[in-house]
């Protein structure tokens, strides 16, 4: 009879130590990862706007700043000069609460904020096109029709901001340089090295835009100047800031920055396979911490339950 208790002891301990092993690597494996938004880390500053003038929307379509409702002080982060706070009954997220998020998660950051000269600025338009482009900053603010848009970025670490983007749709650029019937991926690159990638149809039929101003404000240096990739639905790591070119391809399996350390290149918020973070596999300090853990709950265990049993036994 005491050998049977000793034996459903061990078969209980093992069990316990099995459940406190796996317990221990789901904590590891929830522990935040870097956000896959490549973002600046500072403030921006008004004065470092470019000097390059950007098209009006038109009356229909112009934000109109909310009157601020009272003068006593608020939490709410203050304005930057013509910035709106809602745009068709929707609340937008200030540019500076924007700014604030990505201070709170400074590992992002790839290059920081990326200085790009407006005077040899070029947007190229390169591969599967039957005419390469290389549009400068003013022929794509200036020569095509504006377009506004309230999107969301979610960010895989949590936070999420809703703002309103104006820009060019990616579609017109692309018309202009005409793309290969076999095309099926448009590959993004961004002055710091970033990059990324959607499927031309998803560009065509959502009617993605890359974007030069946030709730009314020219993007700084340190906000995405010249252009901002607005992926709406997608995942924070597909918007892509400081655009430089755009690589029409057939490539469909072509991993961006973080797509090629882990990260899934279907970013479709809500999709069942867009969240199978790169956190698939604990690295090996994290299976060092988690078995550490492991064993120190085993050996409470043991001399909680086992211990006592044992003396029982014996006497």
């Amino acid at each position: 009879m005491q050998v049977l208790k000793r034996h459903k002891t061990a078969v209980l301990v093992s069990l316990s130590i099995v459940a406190v092993l796996l317990i221990s690597i789901i904590i590891v494996q929830n522990i935040p990862k870097p956000s896959s938004t490549p973002s600046p880390s500072a403030f921006p500053s008004p004065s470092s706007s470019p000097t390059a003038t950007s098209p009006t929307p038109t009356a229909t379509a112009t934000p109109t700043p909310t009157p601020t409702s009272s003068p006593t002080p608020s939490p709410t982060p203050s304005l930057y000069p013509g910035e709106v706070s809602q745009y068709q009954g929707q609340n937008l997220t200030s540019v500076s609460a924007y700014i604030g998020d990505i201070i709170a998660h400074p590992d992002v950051a790839i290059e920081g904020a990326q200085f790009i000269d407006p005077t040899t600025y070029r947007l190229a338009i390169t591969g599967m096109v039957d005419n390469p482009m290389n549009y400068t900053y003013n022929d794509v603010v200036n020569n095509f029709n504006p377009t506004l848009q309230v999107a969301k970025l979610i960010c895989v670490e949590g936070w999420s901001v809703t703002i309103l983007w104006q820009g060019v749709p990616i579609s017109d650029l692309l018309q202009q340089a005409g793309v290969s019937p076999n095309a099926t991926t448009l590959i993004f690159f961004a002055s710091d090295g970033y990059s990324t990638s959607l499927p031309l149809d998803y560009v065509t039929e959502n009617n993605i835009m890359i974007a030069y101003k946030m709730n009314n404000v020219t993007l700084t240096p340190q906000t995405g100047w010249p252009f901002f990739l607005v992926a709406q639905n997608q995942y924070g790591y597909k918007w892509i800031e400081w655009l430089t070119e755009i690589n029409v391809s057939n490539n469909s399996n072509y991993l961006g920055y973080w797509e090629s350390q882990g990260y899934p290149n279907n970013a479709t918020v809500d999709s069942p396979n867009s969240m199978a973070l790169p956190s698939i596999n604990a690295t090996f300090a994290e299976a060092i911490v988690a078995s550490a853990i492991g064993l120190v709950l085993a050996v409470v265990i043991y001399y909680k339950l086992v211990k006592p049993g044992t003396k029982h036994s014996k006497s």
